[in-house]
């Protein structure tokens, strides 16, 4: 099968950020537009999509999941997801359909792909403000029903705004304190957990190594650092599942963030997809394990 290219994961981030522009409840027939995309993808990859509906604001949505089953058939479920809307006067290239475009290509993959650990993949409404933290967030809505249907989600992995990356030098940012152990040239990935989810996240990272030489850095810390918490893995994380998230570290190195700027033109498409390659064969690996 055609790995994962360049040219691939830009055809996808035009589709929804340039052709389809700014989704989200307030531009309901754009974030209709996305989720028919993804589920069309989906679908000609030769998954079956199943709609995680509920109602928010008077508006029907949905979060989308297909399934990779495992050979071991135990019930152990790898979850690894992206939230599809843009928040409010963004077309959202990078945050998020940078997440998306991967997502689609990594499933794309994993539909022949042999491996132990059943591998779900989910695209979440809802991650932007104003629903991110509270109760109407799509991944919220969906951690909360897989908590109560018992769901052995061994951990999840939220891709958040991962297209955009720089080799000049002082291209990086960090809170304070970090910009002290970390590169300044904002040319690789980061893993990122809480301390609950470490030991997980650094397997991820070995893995992650071992499969590509795309420079990865890695945090375990506080919740409460800006930025840390702020994707679906949150949610996950309240209903007790391990959860990290893997990003380009978004408004600490990606200028456009949340603005009209995010658009198609502004990532690094070849960088994105040898990272994304790497993502792959880690992820085969973890569910093989």
């Amino acid at each position: 099968m055609e790995p994962i290219s360049a040219n691939r994961l830009e055809t996808h981030v035009y589709k929804l950020a340039g052709e389809i522009g700014e989704h989200n409840i307030y531009h309901p027939r754009a974030l209709n537009a996305v989720a028919s995309y993804i589920c069309q993808e989906w679908r000609q990859q030769g998954y079956e999509v199943i709609h995680h509906s509920y109602t928010v604001e008077g508006m029907e949505c949905a979060n989308l999941e297909i399934t990779s089953e495992g050979s071991n058939q135990d019930g152990d479920i790898i979850l690894i997801g992206a939230h599809y809307d843009s928040v409010m006067g963004s077309p959202g290239a990078n945050d998020n359909g940078s997440g998306i475009a991967a997502l689609l290509e990594l499933s794309r993959l994993f539909i022949n792909a042999q491996h132990k650990k059943t591998v779900r993949f989910v695209a979440f409404a809802n991650e932007e403000p104003p629903f991110f933290y509270w109760n109407n967030m799509g991944s919220m809505v969906y951690a909360k029903q897989a908590k109560k249907h018992d769901d052995k989600i061994i951990y999840m992995i939220s891709l958040e705004t991962i297209g955009y990356y720089d080799t000049q030098p002082a291209s990086q940012h960090y809170p304070p304190i970090l910009k002290h152990f970390y590169p300044q040239t904002g040319n690789f990935i980061a893993f990122v957990s809480n301390l609950r989810s470490r030991r997980t996240m650094l397997q991820a990272v070995k893995a992650f190594r071992a499969a590509t030489d795309f420079p990865v850095e890695h945090i375990a810390t506080l919740a409460a650092v800006p930025g840390v918490s702020w994707s679906d893995h949150l949610s996950f994380w309240r209903q007790g599942y391990k959860a990290f998230m893997i990003t380009d570290t978004a408004f600490y190195r990606y200028p456009y963030y949340h603005s009209s700027e995010d658009t198609p033109e502004k990532l690094m498409y070849e960088p994105f997809a040898k990272m994304t390659n790497g993502l792959y064969l880690m992820l085969l690996s973890l569910a093989n394990k």
